[in-house]
């Protein structure tokens, strides 16, 4: 099957090009060239950008659940359910983020989740949702004074054998896993992660600056929703946050809703860090998609109000956000460039996680594409 997109302008990692071509063979892209090249004859497809932008899909590193599932909830219809309405809005990859709970549920979900994943794998056609290509692990090993919404009974000390059996039961599904630095065991657990080439994550903390850089220096290399669940900067203690603005390699996950985080310090956000370690992501729940109300997560209360989801105490529980919105935020809120806002949900993530073909528009990689317009509302979704 050859596809040709053509009308579109087109955001490579370089640049926005117009009046070029992408061409599209059995699930891959081929080629982009200079539409007065084009002999459309040649095609099985033709796919009309009509203007709009031609981008590569979206990946969304961290997603808990959307239109009234979450991704620990039995069975497969939730996970088919939340990966139609990621497709629906351009995301094309996601990784399921199993959050703190009961161990016996935490193992369910890994399990059911791994077995979904494989299912997917096996049918190499599936166009009509999102593929799931791993899980991020959030919890249980999280400090309580920095819990968030992730409920404190079930929080531990990190351990390392029983981390071991998450991996195990995950058939090393698991990518990321995130944990607070300072607790007893987390530089044992981070040492073994490391070691399993997965990638480490540290939120929900209170570490110092210095023990944050003690767990990068070990091989930690992500933010978990940067600003969010983590000790605050002080010109004194620079905390977690300090090191992770100030240490170039780390990626920092930011949800751009304008409401976890306020777009004063989004801005401050990309000054430090740059365009190129900014990683968006949505960290939804299953209100994303669905109208103001009562949902849960992990087994505690939510109320959604005018799109924001809280626990009763008023803490924020997870976001209705989907990557379109939020790159949408990230220009006409923070003033970022298109393409560097394009590229914090498509080629940052794809290079922190390693994902082999995805991230960009380029020759070879799978043809995950999606087509938006001026204001980032998605016209058409190609997956490969």
């Amino acid at each position: 099957m050859r596809t040709l997109i053509k009308n579109g302008k087109i955001i490579t990692p370089f640049e926005i090009v117009k009046n070029y071509c992408l061409a599209i063979e059995n699930g891959k892209i081929v080629d982009l060239f200079e539409k007065k090249f084009v002999k459309e004859e040649f095609y099985d497809e033709i796919i009309d950008a009509e203007g709009n932008y031609v981008s590569f899909g979206f990946i969304d590193i961290h997603c808990h659940g959307a239109s009234g599932y979450d991704v620990m909830d039995e069975g497969f219809k939730p996970l088919e359910s939340i990966a139609r309405f990621n497709l629906k809005n351009g995301v094309t990859s996601f990784f399921a983020a199993v959050m703190t709970g009961p161990v016996e549920k935490i193992r369910y979900s890994l399990k059911n989740i791994t077995i979904y994943i494989s299912s997917q794998q096996r049918n190499e056609v599936c166009r009509d949702k999102a593929s799931i290509l791993g899980i991020y692990l959030e919890g249980p090993y999280f400090s309580p004074t920095k819990k968030g919404a992730q409920p404190e009974e079930y929080l531990k000390k990190p351990d390392k054998e029983e981390m071991a059996s998450f991996l195990e039961d995950s058939h090393h599904f698991i990518k990321v896993v995130s944990l607070a630095p300072e607790l007893v065991g987390a530089l044992e657990v981070i040492k073994y992660l490391k070691k399993e080439e997965v990638v480490i994550a540290l939120g929900h903390t209170d570490a110092s600056y210095e023990e944050t850089k003690r767990a990068l220096l070990l091989g930690a290399s992500l933010a978990t929703h940067t600003f969010n669940g983590m000790r605050g900067f002080n010109h004194r203690e620079p905390g977690a946050l300090g090191a992770f603005l100030t240490e170039e390699g780390v990626y920092c996950e930011l949800i751009a809703d304008c409401v976890h985080v306020n777009p004063a310090a989004m801005k401050m956000l990309v000054k430090v860090k740059g365009t190129d370690k900014i990683i968006l992501i949505t960290d939804s729940m299953m209100a994303a998609g669905l109208s103001d109300g009562e949902y849960l997560l992990s087994g505690q209360k939510v109320m959604v109000k005018n799109g924001t989801a809280t626990l009763p105490d008023g803490t924020l529980a997870g976001s209705t956000l989907t990557l379109n919105r939020a790159i949408y935020n990230m220009v006409y809120e923070v003033g970022v460039s298109l393409q560097d806002a394009v590229k914090m949900a498509t080629l940052n993530p794809a290079k922190a996680l390693k994902l082999t073909g995805k991230g960009s528009i380029e020759p070879g990689n799978d043809a995950d594409l999606v087509i938006f317009d001026e204001n980032i509302n998605v016209v058409k979704v190609i997956k490969s």
